[in-house]
């Protein structure tokens, strides 16, 4: 088949395929800014983590986040870290209209075409419509940075506008995105058997889910213990510390594993929350949600996927924002009593100001999950509307439906975002949960100034008199206000967007849909 043939088909359908084209290349725009937006933060210097006066300082910006070497992997962290709710909602773009799509395609099957040439015409519209969006992307990353060159009155960038991303590396980003597309679309197909009549989609049965899930999240929590452990060996017995790279790597594959443990457990919870519901019920809309939850008890971990990593990662920060409020009041604490007649004035807000900016993060990974929710429960409802619709012809009223439904994205989401809550504030109160200052030796001399420039503590003893300062103990507060704040912003999302999604409900269970093939 001809590329421009190809392009033809997997462009062609109705004004739903042009909704989906459009939202996967707005995804994948979204996608190129922040990646391209981390490259830039790279671009600026090599990573340190030396002390002040170091060359590897850009001290040409104003915001430290930008200017202080140490500081700069965390900020690219999270602007890559931004990708992954923008990836799951082009993945749940891609299925918008399935049902509209499955037929044009096995209407491709019956006109001759191969069930190769059918999986070709599906990646391709998925890929074409993430290169628009990359080229989109790219376009704005450009504007923006010439637009927003403004040095401030002392001459400093606010931001990284006087470098650019490596050439080779917009290559890749810019061509990268729509292939990982096009590859995504094609392994999504892999389960699906396209016939003239239709599209079969292959799924395994299996028994209930198994908890195993547990393990990767105890071994998150360990790999993080292991760095932190390693940092209190090194600052007490001066064992020396791991490169920079193994520690890093160890940080990814701890949240990593951690996040995959809840994702995966929440299959496990989805279960079980089936099964006790189905047990107690006693109304017909939980015995058929529990009868969903049941037998498809991994929807729950599809569906709210990166909802959790979200929330997740909210409360990891909440529980680090805890650990340097609580590290500050110490510091402020031991210098008061070791200097009682100085004043010393309120701490600095830098590092709370900085975790502000990993919680507007978090809040939009949220508001982009609902998005993708809501296309999750719109299309659901849509793809099984022939069973709504039977149910309904067989007097089941639509409120019932409504209610199942609700209670369906509802009830695994609930123990879902507690445990995402719980694993993300233990990988964060793994690093410690007191915070210490004070409590080191400090000396002073009786002596004249020059011979205390001069002199030497262990030449000179009679001169000099070594005073250990006391030290503060302060416990690492549990972030109730900001973990509250966000599993009630998960859960309300997920009420949300599923109460909009019910709109299609009536819609969808009208009697003529029986007869829709």
């Amino acid at each position: 088949m001809r590329p421009g043939t190809l392009l033809r088909l997997g462009l062609a359908g109705s004004r739903t395929d042009t909704v989906r084209v459009v939202l996967t290349a707005l995804t994948s725009a979204l996608a190129t800014l922040a990646v391209l937006t981390a490259a830039n933060v790279v671009a600026i210097g090599r990573f340190s983590f030396r002390g002040t006066g170091s060359d590897e300082w850009a001290n040409q910006y104003s915001n430290a986040l930008l200017r202080e070497p140490g500081l700069r992997p965390g900020t690219t962290l999270t602007l890559l870290l931004m990708t992954i709710p923008v990836f799951a909602l082009a993945g749940q773009c891609t299925r918008l209209g399935a049902p509209a799509r499955d037929r044009r395609l096995a209407a491709f099957r019956m006109a001759g075409a191969t069930p190769a040439q059918t999986v070709a015409i599906s990646s391709a519209e998925t890929g074409f419509a993430a290169l628009l969006g990359s080229l989109a992307g790219l376009g704005v990353f450009a504007a923006g940075h010439r637009l927003l060159h403004r040095p401030g009155p002392d001459g400093r960038l606010p931001l990284p506008t006087d470098v650019w991303p490596a050439a080779w590396f917009v290559v890749v980003a810019v061509a990268g995105i729509p292939v990982l597309a096009a590859l995504a679309a094609a392994v999504v197909m892999r389960r699906v058997t396209v016939s003239p009549f239709g599209v079969v989609r292959r799924v395994r049965r299996t028994r209930g889910p198994r908890p195993w899930a547990g393990g990767f999240i105890l071994a998150g929590v360990l790999l993080l213990g292991l760095v932190a452990s390693w940092a209190k060996l090194h600052r007490h017995l001066h064992i020396p510390y791991p490169p920079g790279w193994l520690v890093a790597l160890l940080l990814i594959a701890g949240v990593g594993s951690a996040g995959l443990g809840v994702v995966l457990g929440t299959g496990w919870l989805t279960w079980w929350s089936g099964r006790l519901m189905a047990r107690w019920a006693r109304r017909p809309s939980t015995v058929l949600a529990s009868a969903r939850l049941v037998a498809d008890p991994w929807s729950g971990s599809r569906t709210l996927a990166v909802l959790l990593i979200c929330v997740l990662f909210g409360a990891g920060a909440a529980g680090i924002r805890a650990q340097f409020a609580a590290q500050q009041d110490a510091q402020l604490a031991a210098f008061r009593l070791a200097y009682p007649g100085d004043d010393f004035g309120p701490p600095d807000p830098f590092y709370l100001r900085t975790m502000d900016l990993v919680d507007a993060a978090v809040l939009t990974g949220i508001a982009l999950t609902a998005a993708a929710l809501l296309v999750i429960v719109a299309e659901g409802i849509v793809s099984r509307r022939r069973e709504y619709a039977s149910l309904v012809a067989t007097g089941v009223p639509r409120g019932t439906l409504g209610r199942a439904i609700l209670w369906q994205t509802l009830l695994p989401a609930i123990p879902a975002v507690l445990l995402a809550l719980v694993v993300g504030l233990s990988l964060a109160r793994s690093f410690g949960t007191e915070a210490r200052a004070g409590g080191d030796a400090v000396l002073s001399c009786s002596a004249a100034e020059d011979v205390c420039l001069g002199g030497n503590p262990a030449t000179d003893p009679q001169h000099w008199t070594e005073t250990r300062r006391p030290e503060v103990v302060r416990a690492v507060a549990i972030p109730w206000r900001e973990l509250g704040r966000d599993g009630g912003v998960a859960l309300l999302s997920v009420l949300a967007t599923t109460g909009v999604g019910l709109l299609f409900l009536r819609r969808s269970t009208d009697l003529s849909e029986v007869r829709t093939t």
